[in-house]
């Protein structure tokens, strides 16, 4: 072997400065910002010390990374301690006129002790700092005046790592923002005290300000606080005072109910409690209507609702005379059509519009309103519900396949249609309602023409509703008994009503179909190397079938492997390959999928995602704009055939047996420096060995008899690791190194269990 295969190898990997850990943002503050503005933000999370870049999606907004910061460690603030307790001796003594051993103080003296004192209070120690946002970046952001208002993305970036998403809104009203929270820290305050000066400034936790309006203000809640802000308001304004909390924020993973829970209180001058709001509608985010009574002086006041805080409790309060959609009807139309959408709100200048119903799913209602409204668009046939049609003497008749658009308007009503089925004929009923915002809480139930339940369905969870935590819509399928008449019951579970309690009922057949989410959302790849993503299907009524997947008008040089969900399967880990050379910017990447669904090719977009976790426990797909993906470095020309699988694929593994792969690798020590690993390894496979062979590396992979399925099949992610990792559970702190740092993936190698 030779030896400039070892220097190739770490110039490839970049090093021990590739295997450092990705990039987490906790939150940012300000988390938005005015059409044509410039300011700072600041962005917490953790391994942000080496971030040097800052993105938000689309175009118009350019974002410098200014400083970032750590808290410094107790052995270096004890260091800088000690010698800045060395310079006051010597300072003292000169005072005295008996500079003795300490020598004469000098400006050189004087400057050190500057030095180290602005060093201690831009970093001080702090014991009490959450691990999860101890690092801080300074981020300046220049927004355009051509930007269009709506919700971006920001991102960090270190040279070889990409941070996940937050979200960062642009708007039109005037913004106003508190001062950035500081947490406690007694170690800094016990510091200025020995110095003889005074503590250190901390969040007060009760805060108030005096705003004009129209206005968004941005803050953040420290633990027991609570923040007020005056304004003065006209007889007659009706006036929106909306919160974005846990839209800013949707999951906190050390929290329990696992987000913010802002509580909103409206007052008047006497500080009389004029109107106060925990939730709208089904909403954890309170917005308030308030008309206000009198010309005067009245008071907003924002907390949590059992007094925690800290610095990710971020909010931004929109007050004004904002046109605010409650609710419309009907939710949805049918595709290829337009549809006269009736606004219910408060300042709406107009109370209807037409919507081009031009794109399938759920999408927004495009219109002059503050809040984003959902619209369904489907392409099934459309109906509406009949006003009388609350029991099974007046049901109404509908012919499937139909979509039923409807409200219960009245507490404790019933929605009663009638159909005619045959037998063995499969019928499904799906309610659509609260994912579309209606504050309806429905259940479902199939009877036949004798009043007997053949079927009932209180909530369904829909997994691609990832901010939904509370799953109300109702999904209910069963096979007909015998030729006749059948009825379909929705209600409200609370026995609730009213005309805002509108829905959608589709009901059909079975319509195999499916829908797909991939994570991460964020993607840091080395040139011409490989990284793992996880891609859900969300299958729906019955659909079984594969589905492949493939790279959408993606740049030249990106390619995916092992890219298909098998048969049956709910999900599967592939690999993402980039070019040998790195594109100047951070690329967006689009992945389809391709599966037969109903006899037909049906192509689906796989929707970027971030796998967050909610209070110690729960596991939520949240959405994002776009799949961002930043490549580093470039390619040497000899390593572009390395890492490549030279094995037949998919390998075929015998229960009990074994199987092996040969892989190409670079010329050089690659066993003695590095060795790989797993990543999630399929239930009774392992990797038994891995052994130099001519040109390569050969693995063995063993499978256990008792606990593979034969006929099942995925892909194996093998991890290329530092030789001298600490193995995961061997470290002293497993929770603090949980996001092991892999230096590369090799490309994923599809593998089947045989059926012999």
């Amino acid at each position: 072997m030779k030896i400039f295969g070892i220097s190739a190898l770490f110039l490839l990997f970049g090093g021990a400065a590739f295997a450092q850990q990705t990039p987490h943002l906790a939150y940012v503050y300000p988390a938005g910002g005015k059409i044509g503005s410039t300011f700072q933000i600041v962005v917490g999370g953790q391994n942000l010390m080496t971030v040097s870049n800052a993105f938000v999606t689309g175009p118009g907004i350019r974002a410098t990374v200014l400083d970032a910061s750590r808290p410094m460690n107790f052995q270096e603030f004890q260091k800088l301690r000690d010698r800045l307790k060395e310079l006051q001796e010597k300072f003292q003594a000169n005072r005295r006129g008996n500079p003795g051993t300490n020598g004469v103080w000098t400006a050189a003296d004087a400057a050190e002790r500057e030095q180290i004192r602005e060093k201690i209070l831009k970093n001080p120690p702090n014991r009490t700092a959450n691990p999860a946002m101890i690092d801080k970046v300074i981020v300046t952001i220049s927004i355009a005046t051509n930007v269009a208002p709506g919700d971006r993305e920001i991102r960090l970036a270190t040279p070889n790592a990409l941070s996940n998403p937050l979200r960062f809104c642009i708007g039109t009203l005037p913004e106003i923002t508190k001062p950035a929270a500081k947490p406690a820290n007694p170690d800094l305050d016990k510091f200025l005290e020995k110095l003889g000066g005074p503590p250190a400034q901390v969040d007060t936790p009760k805060y108030e300000s005096r705003i004009s309006l129209p206005a968004v203000v941005n803050g953040q809640i420290m633990p027991g606080g609570v923040d007020r802000y005056g304004f003065s308001a006209r007889k007659g304004e009706h006036l929106v005072i909306a919160v974005s909390a846990r839209a800013l924020m949707p999951y906190l993973a050390d929290a329990v109910p696992g987000w913010f829970e802002a509580v909103l209180t409206i007052y008047d001058s006497k500080g009389k409690e004029l109107a106060s709001d925990e939730r709208f509608h089904f909403k954890p985010d309170p917005v308030i209507h308030f008309e206000v009574p009198r010309d005067g002086a009245y008071t907003v006041e924002i907390h949590d609702s059992i007094f925690r805080g800290r610095e990710d409790f971020v909010y931004r309060l929109a007050i004004g005379e904002l046109p605010f959609v409650t609710g419309i009807f009907p939710l949805g139309g049918r595709l290829g059509e337009k549809s006269s959408v009736a606004l219910a709100g408060w300042n709406l200048p107009e109370k209807s519009l037409v919507h081009d119903n031009s794109e399938i799913g759920i999408t927004s209602l495009n219109g002059n309103f503050f809040n984003a409204v959902p619209f369904a668009v489907d392409d099934l046939p459309e109906g509406f519900g009949r006003a009388s049609n609350h029991s099974v003497e007046n049901a109404q008749t509908v012919t499937l396949p139909i979509i039923v658009n409807g409200h219960v308007s009245q507490p404790g009503e019933q929605e009663v249609f009638k159909f005619t089925g045959q037998a063995g004929q499969q019928i499904v009923a799906e309610v659509f309602a609260r994912r579309l915002d209606s504050p309806l809480d429905s259940f479902l139930r199939l009877t036949d023409a004798d009043g007997k339940q053949l079927a009932f369905n209180d909530d369904f969870e829909d997994k691609g509703s990832g901010l939904d935590t509370f799953h109300a819509d109702s999904y209910l399928t069963a096979t007909l008994p015998v030729d006749g008449a059948y009825f379909i019951h929705l209600t409200d579970t609370q026995g609730r009503g009213g005309p805002e309690f509108a829905y959608r009922l589709r009901i059909s057949g079975p319509r195999p179909d499916f829908a797909l989410r991939i994570v991460p959302s964020s993607l840091g790849l080395r040139a011409g190397m490989s990284a793992p993503l996880t891609v859900f299907a969300l299958r729906r009524d019955g659909f079984t079938n594969a589905i492949d997947l493939k790279l959408n008008d993606a740049p030249a040089g990106f390619s995916l492997s092992g890219a298909r969900i098998a048969a049956g399967q709910d999900k599967a880990q592939f690999t993402l390959k980039a070019p040998p050379e790195s594109p100047e910017k951070v690329v967006a990447i689009s992945i389809d999928g391709n599966a037969l669904a109903g006899g037909k090719l049906v192509t689906r977009n796989a929707v970027p995602a971030e796998d967050m976790m909610q209070a110690f426990f729960y596991r939520q797909l949240v959405p994002s704009k776009e799949l961002a993906v930043a490549v580093a470095g470039q390619q040497r020309r000899f390593m572009r055939d390395a890492f490549k699988i030279i094995s037949p694929t998919p390998v075929k593994i015998s229960p009990g047996g074994t199987a092996r792969v040969r892989i190409g690798v670079p010329a050089g020590n690659f066993s003695g420096r590095f060795k790989l690993e797993l990543d999630n390894a399929p239930e009774g496979i392992t990797l038994t060995n891995v052994s130099a062979i001519a040109g390569g590396l050969e693995l063995v992979f063993a499978c256990d008899a008792e606990k593979s399925k034969p006929g099942s099949g995925g892909n194996l992610i093998c991890n290329i690791m530092p030789q001298n990792q600490v193995p995961a559970d061997k470290q002293k702190n497993p929770i603090k190194n949980a996001r092991r740092a892999a230096i590369a993936t090799l490309p994923a190698i599809p593998y089947n269990i045989s059926t012999e």
